[in-house]
């Protein structure tokens, strides 16, 4: 026989939603990149501004040390000095070209105040002052190359860490907004989330009350009291834990806020549960639907009704690929001190080996199933095993059926069940529980 094609989820494109969380986390980053931008540009302008000016001022200072107490022959370093007497004028030694400021000299020597001006020649800039010293008029010019030069490095390094900044406050900020979106997006998940766990989960007991129902409008005109009372108890039951599936989806879509209560659980009861609500759809499938209870105490620690629910949707699937004719065992074990084991045999198409762990990822779903089959059942059986502490496992092959074992640490002996229906019958002779077939 061959191997049973598994389906999984392609990459889906975003929905809505997503498109505009993540629209919106864009917005942010470059919003917050932006103003990030402005206020570094703005701190770089004002340190450029201060520079500037305390460059103004130590040109201005030296200039007029300069005037008071230097000479040609000693200026201080980027100082060339002029000075004139008696309409003679002399220079420091190696004047750039253009100095001195003859106009400025000439106003000076004429009566004007001292003169403190900025002027350009050969491509340099220069700070002049002009002035009377006595009985001669000095000019003292401070060449602003270094000055320019310290700018221009300034000016660098404020456009090296702009664009550094710029990136570390874009992946900042980047961080920042999904960490600021997360909760939408997580919102969002859960939602999603809750429909299609709301859609699997509700699916199974509805099914089950809706064949139920079926067979006790069929058996209502011939079927004993004794008969139509016991599906009416089942009907019941089904009721009860539809109930509770519904509790523990409207639970599951709240924020957890702690992992929840446990109480000691008897899985061995579940399973008979879950085998007595499948009687009337295995018959109508034509399987037959088995509970073996194997020796020991197999109580755990747990919530009832999920558990209730991984047994149901174990139970379900192997149903769905199990053939008319075929068999489904449902056994309750405590192979090890300390470890109760569940597992789910049946006698249906089975998997390729290589399928075993990808099966209970969310949406994967084989093709050979009856029904519409969302492939959630068994994604979420694993999350609430590994809530409480276990693990699930899937062995099969191609045409000999499939095995599913749920192993759980067992609760310890001072623990007892808050239950009062019991399972007497587990303890009958040789630890085996009467079949419940659904022949």
């Amino acid at each position: 026989m061959n191997a049973i094609p598994i389906r999984f989820p392609r990459r889906t494109a975003p929905s809505p939603e997503q498109r505009r969380l993540s629209s919106a986390q864009w917005t942010i980053t470059r919003r917050i990149s932006l103003v990030m931008s402005v206020i570094m540009l703005i701190i770089g302008a004002i340190v450029y501004g201060v520079m500037l000016f305390a460059q103004r001022a130590d040109a201005e200072r030296e200039t007029q040390w300069g005037i008071d107490h230097n000479t040609i022959d000693s200026p201080p370093v980027c100082v060339w000095m002029t000075v004139e007497r008696n309409g003679v004028i002399s220079s420091t030694s190696g004047t750039p070209a253009g100095l001195p400021v003859r106009s400025s000299l000439a106003a000076v020597r004429a009566g004007a105040p001292a003169v403190l001006e900025r002027v350009r020649r050969g491509g340099e800039e220069y700070t002049v002052r002009t002035a009377w010293r006595g009985a001669e008029v000095v000019q003292a010019a401070y060449g602003e190359r270094f000055q320019r030069a310290d700018r221009n490095h300034l000016l660098l390094a404020f456009a090296a860490a702009e664009a550094v900044g710029l990136l570390l406050v874009a992946a900042a900020s980047g961080m920042l907004a999904r960490r600021a979106m997360r909760p939408l997006s997580e919102a969002l998940d859960r939602q999603r989330r809750f429909v299609a766990d709301a859609s699997h989960e509700l699916r199974t007991p509805l099914t089950q009350l809706h064949t139920r129902a079926q067979l006790l409008v069929r058996r209502s005109g011939s079927a004993t009291p004794q008969q139509l009372a016991t599906d009416l108890r089942r009907l019941v039951t089904g009721t009860r834990q539809l109930g509770d599936v519904i509790d523990d989806l409207l639970l599951s879509a709240r924020l957890p806020q702690s992992p929840g209560s446990r109480d000691p659980v008897d899985l061995a009861t579940l399973a008979e549960e879950a085998v007595s609500a499948e009687d009337a759809r295995a018959h109508a499938m034509r399987l037959t639907v088995r509970l073996r209870c194997g020796p020991g105490r197999h109580v755990v620690m747990g919530t009832t009704s999920a558990l209730r629910r991984v047994i149901a949707a174990l139970v379900d699937n192997a149903m769905g690929h199990t053939p008319p004719g075929g068999e489904v065992v449902v056994s309750v074990d405590a192979p090890l001190p300390g470890i109760v084991s569940l597992s789910v045999r049946d006698t249906g198409v089975g998997f390729a080996p290589e399928e075993a762990t990808r099966m209970f990822e969310r949406f994967a779903r084989g093709t050979a199933g009856r029904g519409r089959r969302f492939g959630l059942g068994l994604a979420l059986a694993r999350e609430v095993i590994e809530s409480h502490g276990g693990r699930i496992t899937a062995n099969g092959r191609p045409g000999h059926g499939a095995l599913f074992t749920v192993e759980l640490p067992a609760a310890r002996m001072g623990e007892t069940i808050p239950r009062q229906r019991t399972i007497a019958s587990c303890l009958s002779a040789g630890g085996r529980r009467p079949d419940i077939s659904g022949h």
